[in-house]
């Protein structure tokens, strides 16, 4: 039944701690996956519960516990906090019915989240969620006695998994020298213990546990990111990666301190993969993600499919067919042979492998993508606005059309509405540019904050900032639409 608090997004629910996420709501929540579990799954496999460094969190994932095993589900609860990547490896490689992540990934530090992981070890697809939310507010069945509930460290088997998955040796002859930077998240010290066992030079920075995060947003972009630039510069390292806060995501910046976004790092990823291992499978992307991927699938020959904005669409994927590798905006991707979930620490250790392989720093590796594929630059901005004037701007922009003027005075090309409102504009510098990025335009309100999103793409900075701002206007100025009463 629908919850007032309580609303599963693309990546379970979040909330603000002491205000919706408190521990009523946190054991409704709980509730309604032990009663899905029963219904679906086999609850005597048991459940697998890890948290990450933010306020509450242990206590949270606590609660969870104590209702999983009042319901009879045998708990496993991590010993410390985890990354959510290693939770999910430890569902899979346990055999348990489900998972529960306390963590709310890249947000603000004042909020908290429940994950829900699936027995196959990523993000319950569309379709757990919603039968996950329609048992909200509905009690789970109760044992005659509690199930056990035991202590159990998930880490050492993942680590031996990210292992097995990149090339050591070949990072470890490399010579390169990278900063490391945990964003005060649960990717704490695991890639500097990775890199001091196979005798790679490093800086690490940010690794201690923090839940204020203080100075930043665990997300690993702009500006949160500019310490790990810094610290780059002043040691002279050839990159530097970034898990965000529960290292799910990665982050980067090249050489001379410079971010990385997420989608070069996907696009250089893809690229080596497909030139250097040729693993099969189509490529996945979200609605809001660079069209460079689908360039560089096109010339390998690869099936490229868009999807809506969540990892839970490319685990849907991942399980249904064979998927080379999928991914999202904000810096999540994932590789099916590994795991139907995003990871940021393989990604971080995949990165050095890509460099150590081709002799190259991070930003010589960008360089290149730019140079084959044409120049795409990519931004994005949060509009903190009320509902009104949010959902205002999404009707005004449903009412444009093709060959109408908007955005920085760019004609409409067409519009897409698979998630948010897509708009193609027809860019007249594109003209001037070879292999020019197409230039698009995405209005999109968040599925767990109060806020519109928008995300654009095209041939240079100037113009991204240009799209932006003119976006930013559009939004804005549907407050004269919005009655007040």
């Amino acid at each position: 039944m629908p919850h007032p608090q309580i609303k599963f997004g693309t990546d379970g629910w979040r909330g603000i701690i002491a205000d919706d996420f408190t521990f009523a709501n946190v054991r409704t929540a709980a509730e309604a996956i032990a009663t899905y579990i029963h219904a679906k799954e086999d609850p005597s496999k048991g459940i697998c519960i890890g948290y990450d460094t933010r306020y509450g969190s242990k206590a949270f994932a606590r609660a969870c516990a104590e209702v999983a095993a009042a319901s009879g589900i045998p708990v496993l609860m991590a010993n410390a906090f985890t990354p959510t990547p290693a939770l999910s490896f430890g569902v899979r490689q346990q055999g348990a019915a489900g998972g529960i992540m306390i963590t709310s990934s890249h947000n603000p530090p004042q909020w908290n989240g429940v994950k829900y992981k699936a027995s196959y070890g990523g993000a319950g697809k569309p379709s757990i969620m919603t039968e996950i939310e329609s048992y909200l507010g509905q009690a789970a069945p109760r044992a005659a006695q509690p199930a056990p509930v035991r202590e159990f460290d998930f880490l050492p088997d993942y680590i031996a998994a990210l292992e097995r998955f990149v090339d050591l040796d070949l990072i470890a002859k490399s010579g390169m020298k990278f900063g490391i930077d945990s964003m005060y998240g649960t990717g704490g010290t695991i890639l500097s213990d990775i890199f001091t066992r196979i005798g790679v030079e490093h800086v690490l920075i940010r690794a201690n546990a923090d839940p204020l995060f203080p100075g930043i947003n665990p997300e690993p972009i702009e500006p949160n990111i500019r310490a790990l630039g810094e610290a780059v510069v002043a040691h002279g390292c050839h990159s530097g990666l970034c898990t965000d806060g529960d290292a799910d995501r990665i982050g980067a910046v090249d050489e001379h301190g410079n971010f990385v976004d997420p989608h070069k790092i996907f696009a250089i990823l893809l690229s080596w993969v497909l030139r250097r291992k040729g693993w099969p499978g189509a490529v996945t992307r979200a609605v809001n993600t660079t069209k460079m991927l689908d360039r560089i699938a096109a010339k390998y020959g690869r099936e490229l499919i868009e999807h809506g904005i969540g990892f839970k669409y490319v685990c849907d994927l991942m399980l249904e067919r064979e998927i080379l590798m999928g991914g999202e905006e904000a810096g999540g991707i994932g590789f099916q042979r590994h795991l139907p979930e995003r990871d940021g620490l393989l990604n971080a250790l995949l990165l050095a492998n890509v460099m150590a392989e081709e002799h190259k720093t991070l930003g010589q590796l960008v360089d290149d993508l730019q140079q084959e594929y044409g120049e795409h630059h990519y931004g994005r901005i949060d509009l903190h606005i009320p509902n009104e004037i949010k959902l205002a701007a999404l009707a005004r922009a449903k009412g444009l059309h093709a060959g109408d003027v908007a955005f920085d005075g760019m004609t409409i090309l067409r519009q897409e509405t698979k998630d948010g409102i897509k708009f193609f504009l027809d860019n007249p510098e594109a003209k001037t540019k070879p292999n020019a990025a197409e230039t698009w335009i995405l209005l999109r309100a968040s599925g767990t904050e109060p806020l519109l999103r928008i995300y654009t793409e095209s041939t240079s900075k100037q113009t991204v900032a240009r799209l932006l701002e003119s976006a930013r206007e559009f939004a804005l100025s549907s407050q004269a639409e919005v009655k007040v009463s």
